[in-house]
């Protein structure tokens, strides 16, 4: 792990009156550009070719002659034929000769070698570097493991296959889609084996990650991913934050649910077991009664982070849930920096984040707002890695 104190003497020779914002130009790019560009900050989008218009083009801000952003949210942009070139140390130096803050998101630690992003990546970036590693689900210490030590509930596992007697999801990586997933469910091992069989056939998954693939029982429950902040700088107010929550759009579950059950049980083979692909997200709210409940699980999940992720938890970070009958929430996964479904509240900003900061205030303009104040406050060294 790149010593942090290097990183700080690289952000301590940044103008702070010139400081970019930047991130990879794919999963929640856009709102961490449009909170940059709220809060009055330059913007960076680091792209691939192929997939670059978005950002280079349609996305383009235009500013006035006193640089008052009146279209668009991205200012500047690089386009690498793949986003992994981002490593390379003179890309690596054009970033910190620009004075970009690097905001992480999943699309950077999916398209980068974890191990270079943690030794070899310097630029300041803001969050919790260590922390990107335990996203990683069955490396050592993973989500998973610091859910345990947390005592956080999530759901029970099961080790082996031909002990599931109840609705489990089992959940592996597509073989062919590098950030999806070839999750399905079964209620039996005989059920487990015909689908698992049928999907390795169509080559949605494979024989070796199946091998390896986590088997939980199934919540049957709404999903509720809660985007939270925890803020190191906060002197007066509590550090920890409920922004806003969202939930997914999945493909072809989205629309095989929505199919009455005749038509279902006449698919064919390959459409008989539904991806869940992302596709999209909305936005949600929360029984009050249950909002203490997010506040506790979200404190125990930044004491954890702090004893074996020092410093821990920085910034943004998502718990994925489910809610069970009884009101009980099950975390079934964690991002330890800004989640996938926060566009769906760029430019109105979250319920909560709006009803704490008396603006609007999404999950991008957040993080921006976090580095304002560091910067006045002249505490950037604690929010950045």
């Amino acid at each position: 792990m790149i010593d942090r104190k290097e990183i700080i003497e690289i952000a301590e020779s940044y103008y702070t009156d010139d400081i970019k914002i930047g991130t990879v130009a794919s999963h929640s790019g856009l709102d961490v550009f449009d909170g940059a560009i709220e809060e009055n900050f330059e913007t960076f989008a680091i792209c691939q070719a192929g997939r670059e218009k978005t950002y280079t083009e349609y996305f383009k801000s235009k500013r006035d002659a006193n640089g008052n952003v009146v279209r668009g949210i991205v200012d500047d942009h690089v386009v690498y034929d793949k986003f992994n070139e981002l490593m390379l140390p003179e890309n690596q130096q054009k970033l910190v000769d620009d004075n970009v803050l690097f905001i992480p998101n999943r699309s950077f630690t999916s398209y980068c070698d974890i191990d270079e992003v943690e030794n070899d990546f310097r630029v300041p970036m803001v969050g919790s570097r260590n922390m990107l590693r335990s996203e990683e689900r069955g490396m050592d210490q993973d989500y998973y493991w610091l859910l345990e030590k947390a005592g956080l509930p999530f759901p029970e596992r099961i080790n082996d296959p031909e002990d599931i007697d109840e609705l489990v999801m089992v959940k592996l990586p597509h073989a062919v889609k590098k950030l999806e997933r070839g999750f399905f469910t079964a209620g039996t091992y005989s059920e487990y084996v015909e689908k698992s069989e049928s999907l390795i056939k169509q080559g949605v998954i494979t024989r070796e990650a199946l091998a390896e693939a986590r088997i939980e029982r199934y919540i049957i429950g709404p999903v509720f991913n809660f985007d939270m902040f925890h803020s190191p700088i906060e002197e007066e107010m509590n550090k920890t934050e409920i922004l806003g929550v969202d939930w997914r759009f999945e493909t072809s579950l989205d629309g095989y649910v929505r199919l009455p059950a005749p038509q279902q049980m006449n698919l064919a083979e390959h459409q008989l077991t539904p991806e869940y692909t992302v596709c999209g997200h909305n936005s949600a709210t929360l029984r009050e009664s249950l909002l203490e409940e997010v506040f506790k699980l979200s404190e125990m999940y930044i004491k954890a982070s702090k004893e074996f992720y020092d410093p821990g938890v920085i910034g943004p970070f998502c718990l994925q849930t489910c809610i069970d009958k009884d009101l009980n929430f099950h975390i079934y996964d964690v991002a330890p920096r800004v989640g996938g479904g926060t566009n769906v509240h760029m430019s109105v900003g979250h319920p909560y984040a709006n009803t704490l900061w008396r603006k609007p205030m999404s999950t991008g303009r957040r993080v921006a707002f976090e580095v304002r104040r560091a910067i006045e406050s002249g505490q950037l060294d604690k929010i950045i890695t």
